[in-house]
């Protein structure tokens, strides 16, 4: 592969995490208003939510099969328009039967595009023989923040979802898929080290990376569906101030994502996640003794810096496991995603209610701390990357 054509697919892609990062946060931050417009109850709105993401499980399943048979690039080329689609059709309909369909294609869409994302990411990284994938993921974390704030300016200008979103997939779905042109899929490596004999894939040496992402997306579940409750409730904070720690907590995790493949490079994989899980820690305790508003919102902000990068590096430490079957990898480890958004949010509130808010956030505080006993999964013998860490380059691209 060229220089020029690996250039290409980095941007390319990126610009597909930063697309994505803008759809889910358009989604998420306005569930209110969904709720709102299709006059769900607080009863059945936690069903229609755990649709999403149980299906998008599904989906990350199925295309493991799928990209067996066609590359992860076809999968990311057409999912993204349908995620983008879904995402119209949710804000377009006004009967409760037409909030489930357009949810449920998002979820599927979400799935399908989630895994072959991340699986072109892990192959360009392999192409590019260092570590680049904490900057895609730095990418989805700059279309979060730019997709939140485009949620609030139409909550704020009282524009129905339908015309908050038009312009947005009008602009991003054709130039998402013109941009699809220059996708590079990769080819497996050769002598694959984690694989068992026959070369099949291994879900037990793949467990202990699905029990780290499990528990970071407990963590992020936590700060993007508590934080603002914790403060207001706990701390005793303005509704306004408790709006606070999520935008602090998504920009630390954009500077974390921006600057963690740096740290990969110089000091290896195992070391930055399990620098990251104990930051994380420090972050949750600090929320649990917090004792005024300002020190909540400091805490979530260090949860940022140590969450950002353990989910990238997850990914990435599975296609180095298994570089004969990295597809198949990351497409199961995907699914954990979703466990732990499914997890996370419940457990937290079920806790809160029963003990105290303050001893529930130590629940995820234990999980993430976890990591640091896993961190070893992350650093593959010859395949660390960053002065003195890297492996030989095959290719030097920007």
């Amino acid at each position: 592969m060229t220089d020029v054509r690996l250039r290409r697919g980095r941007s390319s892609l990126a610009f597909s995490f930063l697309v994505q990062g803008v759809a889910f946060a358009l989604l998420v931050t306005r569930i209110p208003g969904i709720q709102d417009r299709y006059g769900i109850s607080d009863g059945l709105l936690p069903l229609f939510l755990a649709a999403v993401p149980i299906l998008a499980g599904v989906a990350s399943v199925v295309t493991e099969k799928l990209v067996a048979r066609v590359a992860p690039s076809v999968v990311l080329r057409w999912s993204q328009p349908v995620v983008l689609l879904a995402l119209l059709a949710v804000g377009a309909g006004d009967a409760l039967w037409t909030a489930a369909v357009a949810l449920g294609v998002f979820g599927l869409a979400v799935g399908a595009l989630d895994a072959s994302m991340n699986m072109l990411g892990v192959s360009l990284q392999r192409a590019y023989g260092r570590s680049i994938m904490l900057g895609f993921h730095a990418a989805y974390s700059l279309g979060g923040i730019a997709g939140a704030s485009l949620a609030w300016a139409g909550a704020h200008w009282h524009l129905s979802l339908f015309w908050s979103y038009l312009p947005v997939v009008v602009v991003l779905a054709p130039a998402a898929f013109l941009g699809s042109r220059w996708y590079v899929d990769g080819t497996a490596a050769a002598g694959g080290g984690g694989a068992e004999k026959g070369g099949a894939l291994s879900f037990r040496l793949l467990l202990p990376l699905c029990l780290v992402m499990t528990f970071a997306y407990i963590g992020d579940s936590t700060v993007s569906n508590w934080s603002a409750k914790y403060l207001q409730d706990v701390l005793g904070s303005s509704e306004e101030a408790a709006t606070v720690p999520y935008n602090a907590y998504m920009v630390t995790t954009l500077l974390g994502r921006a600057v963690g493949d740096l740290g990969v490079r110089y000091f290896g994989a195992s070391v930055v996640v399990r620098a990251g899980a104990v930051l994380a820690a420090c972050g949750f305790a600090l929320v649990a003794v917090a004792t005024s508003a300002w020190v909540g919102i400091a805490a979530f902000t260090v949860l940022g810096l140590g969450l950002s990068v353990i989910v990238p590096q997850t990914f990435a430490a599975a296609g180095r496991l298994f570089p004969e079957h990295s597809d198949a990898a990351v497409a199961r480890l995907n699914v954990f995603n979703y466990v732990g958004f499914l997890v996370g949010s419940p457990l937290v509130g079920a806790l809160g209610d029963a003990w105290s808010y303050r001893g529930a956030m130590l629940v995820p505080m234990v999980l993430v701390l976890v990591t640091v006993v896993y961190a070893t999964s992350f650093g593959a013998r010859g395949a660390r990357y960053g002065g003195g860490h890297e492996r030989p380059r095959t290719v030097d691209v920007g």
